[in-house]
């Protein structure tokens, strides 16, 4: 197997990404909040809390955890990386001339983990030396922040998606988050662990403007045998789906991408909200936005270099198609129709699917933890008060680096 590979979705998870919050999450506030895609202020130190809960439960089941910003901190040791990054996320078209350049020259000679934690957790008027600003005769912008805060760099798995043999460094939909996409950038193509090993870009990896072709990766399902599950959300649009399938099909690392269609609200903001695969017939979803019979779309390569659209099945049909499996489990969100909906928000369907049979979640999720039980799928349970409320499960925080194909799981 390749060191950074991802075959499936519920194969053996060897390693994975995490970030550990801190001062992105002390940096929100009532007023700021909505606009970084955050519907309340976490407590901190209870969120780190359960953050490292998380990752610990992750290491005593011998599963691989690597931290983004102790990543991006090694990355920016090299100094090729270092310049590109602070150009990339302080350009003179960013701050203006007059302070972008001695500004990028000062953070250059910072410690490289302070200046992760810069790069992660936004940087203040404040936090600059007062002869940075002398130059400016124009008082700066009305925000406190030079660069704002990146909490949402805690879903490690929507800015960059491993499928197979590469990986997707997305480009994402929201303000918010595209800055998100250039630490990743400079971690894939600088860091030692990258570096010296051959893996595939797909897709978002240039300089250029995506545009309407966005792209997250928690709208992306690797079913394995060659099929990709992908939602058509508020933040992936079928623009960046066909520049997505299009290269996995050049590079033969699959042979179909199947679409499902989502409204377009934050309450199933990606696919892994509403539908985790468990074990290899066994799917969970949240009934009131996936249904069996579902018509779905299928992508498959057109013999030309392009992609072909194919008539909507309906996505069991799909699903036992691709899994090679004879009947598809579903397991509904748990609850009368009151509680599975607060649970679904509470992300009880985002698990995270350590082998077969095998998932962490939510501890507060208790009708659809016991109907995961009753089904014979293992919950691992953490806790999750404070970080539930980022709108997030087990799978938005984890990005897998590894993960075992279908070969060897049951059939």
């Amino acid at each position: 197997m390749e060191r950074h590979y991802v075959g499936s979705e519920i194969g053996q998870l060897r390693t994975v990404m995490l970030h550990r919050p801190l001062l992105s999450l002390q940096r929100l506030t009532p007023s700021n909040c909505q606009e970084l895609l955050f519907d309340d202020v976490l407590c901190v130190e209870r969120a780190v809390e359960e953050h490292n809960q998380f990752a610990q439960l992750l290491r005593d089941q011998n599963i691989n955890v690597l931290l983004l910003g102790e990543l991006l901190a090694e990355t920016l040791q090299n100094t090729e990386a270092r310049d590109w990054l602070l150009s990339a996320q302080l350009s003179d078209y960013r701050l203006g001339p007059t302070l972008a350049s001695p500004l990028r020259e000062w953070l250059a000679d910072l410690p490289a983990d302070q200046l992760s934690r810069y790069l992660t957790g936004g940087l203040t008027w404040q936090e600059i030396p007062e002869t940075l600003l002398k130059s400016r005769t124009i008082s700066p912008m009305q925000s406190p922040f030079i660069t704002r805060p990146l909490p949402n760099h805690l879903f490690t798995r929507d800015t960059s998606c491993w499928i197979y043999q590469g990986v997707s460094i997305n480009p994402m939909a929201k303000p918010a988050r595209q800055r998100e996409t250039d630490n990743l950038r400079a971690i894939y193509r600088w860091h030692p662990l990258f570096q010296d090993n051959q893996y595939i870009n797909y897709y978002g990896n240039e300089e250029r403007r995506y545009d309407h072709a966005t792209l997250e990766g928690g709208d992306v399902l690797v079913i394995g045998h060659g099929t990709v599950l992908i939602g058509l959300s508020e933040r992936t649009t079928i623009q960046g789906v066909e520049f997505l399938a299009t290269s996995l099909f050049h590079h033969q690392q699959a042979n179909k991408v199947i679409l499902v269609e989502l409204p377009k609200h934050r309450a199933c903001m990606h696919l892994d909200t509403v539908m985790t695969h468990l074990d290899i017939d066994t799917f969970s979803i949240y009934p009131e936005i996936i249904q069996a019979d579902m018509p779905c779309w299928m992508l498959t390569p057109d013999g030309k270099g392009g992609i072909k659209h194919h008539s909507p099945r309906p996505l069991v049909a799909l699903l036992e198609e691709a899994l090679a499996v004879t009947e598809i489990r579903f397991i509904t969100t748990g609850g009368d129709i009151f509680e599975s909906e607060r649970e679904q928000w509470n992300d009880a369907n985002n698990v995270l699917t350590l082998r077969p049979g095998v998932v962490v979640g939510y501890d507060r999720n208790l009708r659809t933890n016991e109907k995961y039980d009753k089904a014979g799928i293992k919950i691992l349970t953490i806790r999750g008060d404070e970080l539930g409320r980022g709108r997030g499960g087990a799978r938005c925080m984890s990005c897998p680096l590894e993960r075992d194909d279908l070969e060897g799981v049951r059939s």
